[in-house]
């Protein structure tokens, strides 16, 4: 880093031993860094899943035998494969398996819809899926219109053993009916690619740090999702840093004891992606997955049976499990960091969860395009300080005006981020990476915020028209792209309004060119096209729109009135 520490006000805020700057270069990729884990931790339990452990040696050896399974179907170094399942233990194990054949991982939200499962599949030109029986369906529809050649089919209880594993399949399949009818002929199912890639032998490719490891899809601003190229080197460096971040009260764990974290995000994003599963593999610690985070009741069923020290969750989780009746069914007094990300917390929910658990609600904050940890509260911190916290090791942040020029301190600007855990780009798209980066190599977030004396952080705005619905983006003119194909619209804007739950809501309001057109056709027209979080919570129907002398949607007009 060229720039001295007198730009950083915020190197104050630090606790003791947590460093300016750490050497983010200690492993050549990802795969280095995952192959000293198994090796070093080889005998302790990696993942928990349904009261089934499995260890780092066995995680070592099944995706050992996945990467050669997918090698031995003919796919070259930088092919992409894509990832379509909740958090299972396969999912560990296939992106071990991608990454140590030399291969990119793309992480693909199970819920998605065919029209937005079959343009990320286009769009990164994957070779290969890997997805859970629950959503075959989905692909069943998409897949003739995609670049995918192969299949590979996991079940929920691929893992859990013979007697326990079919038993599980037989409940999610005939008892809860979660798994619609499919067909898909050429499919392989997951334990079988292991059994055949167990009698090959993995060829060793040579990754370089700049090598792509993961392509993390975002919403676009136009409308069509981009994929931020995150070199290996990208996310090694996140996950030093949020280790050294960790650092002050994670060494408190009893020496002896395996620090052991929940994962109740979904691990197609990258925070649990980043922050749960690689950081798990550094530290050798114990992952908990939890394949169903909206099933309050299963969560803390499963977490009362864990001695646990870290939970990065979302503001909803946090809220919904503090005022849930089976609360004090967990015991939380092991609890040492609860990094709250994704999307704002709530002061009230922060106040509640530090009275029921005596751990605070640390923010942090960060993009896919950041890998994603950029800043965060100091994980010492006692009061809930409705900022974002101050940028991590090795990054700088800085307010600009339309114009890229800093602001002073205390006015509002974009957030810019630079450090070693900002992506290459967007995938196949200069245009778009032109927008985003400066001259000098700051990443501009989209994001209003105001920097104190202190170097500490807080967001007042969006400089985009993205919603932002549990952490999820959702981007307005794809909604309305979507919409404005259904029959009976003649114009129709997207607004982000204000949720108890979500923080943000979708809210469609539609000028009509058919006065038949009801609420509920649009409803069932959104279910068909849009993933849950981008669905309309509100619609709303209205001779005309707000617009500018131009013609352009004054958004903001339509925001204001609720």
């Amino acid at each position: 880093m060229t720039e001295s520490t007198a730009d950083r006000p915020w190197l104050g805020a630090y606790p003791a031993g947590v460093p300016a700057d750490i050497d983010v270069a200690q492993y050549p990729s990802l795969v280095h860094l995952m192959e000293e884990s198994f090796q070093k931790h080889a005998g302790r339990t990696a993942y928990s899943f349904m009261g089934k452990d499995v260890s780092f040696a066995q995680t070592d050896s099944l995706s050992m035998a996945f990467g050669a399974y997918l090698q031995g179907l003919g796919l070259v170094k930088g092919d992409r494969v894509a990832i379509m399942m909740p958090n299972v233990p396969q999912y560990p194990v296939a992106v071990a398996g991608i990454l140590r054949a030399g291969f990119v991982v793309v992480n693909v939200n199970p819920l998605y819809t065919p029209r937005e499962l079959e343009h990320q599949l286009k769009d990164s030109g994957a070779k290969a899926i890997v997805i859970i029986e629950n959503f075959a369906h989905t692909l069943q529809q998409c897949i003739a219109n995609t670049p995918v050649k192969h299949i590979v089919l996991a079940t929920m209880g691929d893992q859990l053993g013979l007697l326990k594993g079919a038993l599980v399949n037989y409940v999610v399949r005939n008892v809860k009916k979660l798994v619609p009818p499919f067909s898909l002929p050429q499919a392989v199912r997951f334990n079988d690619a292991i059994a055949k890639g167990t009698r090959g032998t993995l060829k060793r490719p040579q990754i370089q740090p700049d090598d792509m490891a993961v392509l993390q899809y975002t919403g676009g601003t136009t409308g069509v999702s981009k994929g931020a190229v995150l070199q290996h080197r990208n996310v090694i460096a996140n996950v030093l840093q949020s280790e050294a971040w960790n650092d002050p009260v994670m060494k408190q764990v009893p020496a002896g004891e395996q620090p052991t974290a929940i994962c109740a995000l979904p691990l197609y994003h990258i925070f649990a992606f980043t922050v749960n599963m690689m950081l798990g593999m550094r530290t050798g610690g114990k992952t908990i997955l939890i394949p169903n985070p909206r099933d309050l009741p299963g969560v803390l069923k499963e977490l009362s049976k864990h001695r646990f020290h870290s939970f990065p969750a979302v503001n909803t989780l946090f809220n919904g499990l503090a005022n849930h009746p089976d609360f004090n069914t967990v015991d939380w007094s092991h609890l040492k960091v609860s990094v709250g990300g994704g999307m704002a917390v709530q002061s009230a929910v922060a106040k509640l969860w530090l009275e029921k658990t005596g751990c605070p609600i640390c923010e942090g904050y960060g993009l896919s395009e950041t890998s994603p940890s950029a800043s965060c509260n100091p994980t010492t911190s006692t009061a809930y300080s409705g900022t974002i916290g101050v940028p991590l090791p090795n990054t700088f942040m800085k307010c600009l005006d339309d114009d890229g020029n800093e602001v002073p301190l205390g006015q509002p600007g974009e957030i810019a981020i630079k450090g070693p855990q900002v992506m290459a780009g967007y995938w196949q798209r200069p245009d778009e990476t032109a927008k985003v980066m400066t001259p000098d190599g700051f990443f501009k977030s989209g994001d209003v915020g105001i920097m104190d004396e202190r170097g500490y952080f807080k967001i007042v705005d969006r400089k985009k028209d993205m919603v932002l619905v549990s952490g999820f983006n959702v981007y307005p003119n794809e909604v309305e792209d979507v919409v404005s194909l259904l029959a009976g619209v003649m114009e129709c804007a997207v607004v982000g309004v204000p949720d108890e739950k979500s923080g943000e809501a979708v809210k469609l309001v539609i000028v009509k060119k058919d006065e038949s057109l009801s609420e509920a056709q649009v409803r069932e027209y959104c279910k068909a096209n849009l993933t849950g979080y981008k669905q309309p919570k509100v619609v709303e129907f209205r001779t005309e729109l707000p617009k500018t002398p131009v013609g352009k949607i004054l958004r903001r007009e339509l925001r204001d009135k609720k």
